[in-house]
């Protein structure tokens, strides 16, 4: 499970990243859960479900969008509480307390019993739930499991994720120059080459990330 400090951590970081997009963003009230939608519609694409052709899961790409799921969850969270100090921490604390003791989810009528579902399915009832504004963290830790994710993975992912998402607004994103793609590869596939190359618990390893960022990036 996360520790205080690291939740802490990835609300602050969340909040800057927010304010780094639009310095009004809590009065803005944009619809995260929306991008939670169609964040897990790209993970089943990563994951494949299409019976009448052959497809390849992959891992990594799939973790990823985890990490995307998990940049709007944090980022509604701290909607929800307008960002408060301490009450963003406080819903985050008992949203994983809750997430260990619930084993099944009610729908429209009809109850989800987590652990009979498949990780696609997973992933479709996790979009459902965006789809009407909740969030339920008992679901989204069974697709990190399912994904080979644990919370400290996700931690460090989220560290590699966000500063990505900093490298993106710092080099044009927002105003329609950045070059999301370039050797061919997205530059997500970028990143996760390079935080797996990197020391994670190193003290300088989101200086490090943006560095190699950098340097792999097409110069003007």
């Amino acid at each position: 499970m996360l520790s205080e400090a690291q939740a802490i951590d990835m609300l602050s970081l969340q909040a800057s990243m927010n304010a780094k997009v639009d310095p009004d963003w809590v009065q803005a009230r944009y619809p995260y859960l929306r991008a939670v939608a169609i964040e897990g519609a790209e993970a089943i694409e990563h994951h494949g479900w299409k019976w009448w052709k052959k497809q390849h899961k992959d891992q990594a790409q799939l973790q990823m969008e985890l990490i995307d799921i998990w940049h709007f969850i944090l980022s509604e969270i701290l909607l929800r509480n307008e960002a408060r100090d301490q009450t963003p921490l406080e819903d985050l604390r008992t949203a994983l307390g809750e997430a260990n003791e619930t084993s099944c989810i009610r729908l429209d009528g009809q109850t989800f019993l987590i652990a009979e579902l498949d990780l696609v399915r997973k992933l479709e009832l996790l979009i459902a739930l965006a789809v009407v504004r909740r969030v339920d963290l008992s679901l989204f830790s069974a697709i990190m499991v399912d994904c080979g994710l644990d919370w400290t993975e996700l931690y460090r992912q989220y560290i590699g994720k966000n500063v990505l998402n900093m490298f993106r607004q710092d080099h044009g994103y927002k105003l329609g120059r950045y070059q999301k793609v370039w050797g061919g590869r997205e530059d997500n596939e970028h990143l996760v080459d390079i935080i797996h190359r990197l020391d994670a618990s190193a003290s300088s390893f989101k200086e490090q990330v943006y560095l190699d960022l950098a340097a792999a990036y097409p110069k003007d």
